[in-house]
């Protein structure tokens, strides 16, 4: 059996910590809080600059966060403040990461429980940032309805640079976060259960979009394949 690097083993403990504690606490918990600082918008501000910074401890969703920012500040100036709180929250997720696996090529993760599985898939999800592109390869991974930390060490292990993982994340998070911000500041009181019934709509639009966007890798993949073939 190799070496197996105490980075690996510790970001395994993390994570299995992050997702303890993220089933015993969620962002609807501090609803009632919420409600009672919304009046005074500095104290508010910081609460809501709080959820951010803690948001990766807990493994929430940014999208709850993106209503409470609408419920308090409107939609002009939610839209940016919950953009900027994306990127804040993601950054932290994206550096451990980046650290606990600093080499994504390293034969001996798969000594770690399910290894050979985690190094298939990180074989994989490097391959698909070769073929969409570092920027599109994130974008298309923030349209799609999936855990938004999951993306984020998906692109932190491919070794997609910290610029155009932020570039990637505004333009994928982009519809998600107006929408959210949009049915926030329509709300009567703080809501961080979701987008109701334009969730689903918006899912639908977002795949749509995630098949445009990778339609032509495909195709360039698919046809470098058939000439390869011949």
């Amino acid at each position: 059996m190799s070496w197996i690097p105490p980075r690996a083993i510790g970001g395994v403990l993390l994570v299995c910590g992050i997702v303890t504690v993220g089933v015993l606490f969620s962002p609807a918990a501090t609803v009632s809080f919420l409600e009672s600082v919304a009046g005074d918008p500095v104290q508010f501000s910081l609460v809501v600059a709080g959820l951010y910074l803690v948001r990766p401890l807990f493994a929430w969703p940014t999208t709850p966060l993106a209503l409470v920012v609408g419920y308090g500040f409107g939609v002009a100036l939610g839209v940016p403040i919950a953009l900027v709180g994306v990127i804040v929250t993601v950054t932290p997720v994206f550096v451990a990461a980046r650290w606990f696996v600093s080499d994504p090529n390293d034969s001996s993760l798969a000594e770690l429980p399910f290894g050979g599985a985690i190094d298939r898939t990180a074989t994989a999800i490097c391959q698909y940032y070769r073929t969409a592109g570092q920027i599109r390869g994130v974008a298309v991974s923030r349209l799609a309805p999936i855990p938004s930390d999951i993306s984020t060490c998906a692109a932190a292990v491919s070794g997609v640079s910290y610029p155009k993982f932020v570039l990637g994340t505004v333009l994928g998070e982009l519809p998600w976060t107006v929408a959210a911000v949009i049915v926030g500041s329509s709300a009567a009181t703080v809501r961080t259960d979701g987008l109701g019934e334009l969730g689903l709509f918006l899912t639908a639009g977002c795949l749509i979009a995630v098949v445009v966007l990778l339609a032509g890798p495909a195709y360039q993949t698919i046809q470098s394949r058939s000439t390869d073939a011949r």
